[in-house]
């Protein structure tokens, strides 16, 4: 600080032949100097949108659990007030900017993480003096400020589950899933590790997504503790037993049927049921630890086929398209039970009688139409 001015070292830049400027700021001043727009303001009135409460704690805590690993990245904000930018001696575009202490700098686009690290400071206060960048730009008023946070965000696109699954190093779960996937080959070859749905002309099967979900599921509250290698040795045993008895996994492996052509015609070919048969695997692991495998053989027996809608219309239909719903994947997961000789929890069959109600109001509606005709 120099008198009346907030001092930074910065570097100068141009776009849309406006200067714009790239400075450090120490995360323990973030909160002090950045502005946020009162939520009490109309939505017109606002630079940027509301917090969202929610995100906040989130963000907060993955900083907290890592600060040796965290990365932020850069928060963009506009300057209400007086700039001054003063080059050095060795480039026009390095050099001092200089804030009036009496301008408002307004977040354009990083409220969450300036939120975020303000609660942050709070549980690690030694991370004050650690920085973040910031892109700032000398604000044109309002108009020009909420055009700013529209072009900021027209063009981010949200990365598929699959693939934030797959590069989070920290998560215990997608080790155990990529090494399971490693270990079977129908997997390894007909697993997409990028989208989190895959199109009807796909080559693959399935996406490291519901595979991840499915081996989740699987392995959670196992009653015994078991190891990183056991967890990986158990799903890997439970999956390659399952390929067994799914009508057109093993023909996709050699190459007698596309992927394709099992979406079209086949439940199993889509996630709502490979992530049932991880619930179905789970209560096996825990109900039936010393005779699962015997039970799965039972898979034979059932109906996959799309067209048998008698099983599969409002359980894992819904006109005619698959639904991935909570209470649809419970329905065919209690199906598969069934067939299994593996009697429901209670929630279970709450929800089965709800299906079977609804199902009955639906024949009798049908009936009293087909009567007045």
């Amino acid at each position: 600080m120099d008198g009346n001015w907030f001092e930074f070292i910065a570097i100068q830049g141009l776009q849309a032949r406006k200067a714009f400027y790239i400075i450090m700021v120490p995360l323990k001043v973030v909160p002090k100097f950045f502005k946020f727009d009162d939520d009490s303001l109309p939505p017109a009135m606002r630079a940027q949108r509301t917090l969202n409460k929610t995100r906040i704690p989130q963000i907060s805590r993955y900083i907290i659990d890592n600060p040796d690993e965290y990365i932020l990245s850069s928060l963009c904000a506009c300057v209400d007030g007086e700039v001054v930018f003063e080059p050095n001696d060795l480039s026009n575009n390095l050099g001092k900017l200089k804030i009036s202490m009496d301008a408002t700098v307004l977040i354009n686009d990083g409220q969450h993480r300036r939120a975020a690290i303000e609660d942050a400071l709070k549980h690690r206060p030694y991370l004050g003096n650690e920085t973040i960048s910031v892109v700032v730009y000398a604000d044109q008023g309002l108009k020009r400020s909420q055009q700013m946070f529209a072009d900021l965000n027209m063009h981010a696109v949200k990365p598929a589950q699959s693939i934030k699954l797959l590069f989070n190093h920290r998560d215990e779960q997608s080790h155990i899933t990529k090494a399971v996937i490693e270990n079977i080959e129908l997997f390894r070859k007909f697993t997409d590790f990028e989208k989190s749905s895959l199109s009807n002309r796909t080559t693959n099967l399935f996406t490291f997504s519901s595979l991840h979900q499915a081996t989740k599921q699987l392995l959670n509250d196992l009653p015994q503790e078991a190891t990183h290698e056991e967890k990986i040795i158990i799903a890997t045993k439970f999956w390659s037993c399952v390929i067994q008895y799914i009508p057109g996994w093993l023909n996709l492996l050699e190459g007698k049927v596309t992927a394709a052509e099992l979406r079209n015609s086949y439940i199993h070919a889509h996630g709502i049921a490979i992530q049932a048969l991880g619930k179905l695997g789970n209560i096996l692991l825990i109900q039936y630890s010393e005779n699962w495998e015997s039970k799965l053989s039972k898979l034979i027996h059932i109906e996959w086929s799309r067209n048998n809608l008698k099983v599969w219309n409002n359980r894992a239909l819904v006109a005619g398209k698959i639904n991935k719903s909570r209470n649809n994947l419970v329905l065919v997961t209690n199906y598969i039970q069934k067939v299994l000789g593996i009697p429901l929890n209670d929630e279970s069959q709450r929800v089965e009688d709800l299906h079977s109600n609804s199902i009955q109001v639906e024949q009798s509606t049908v009936t009293k139409i087909e009567e007045m005709v």
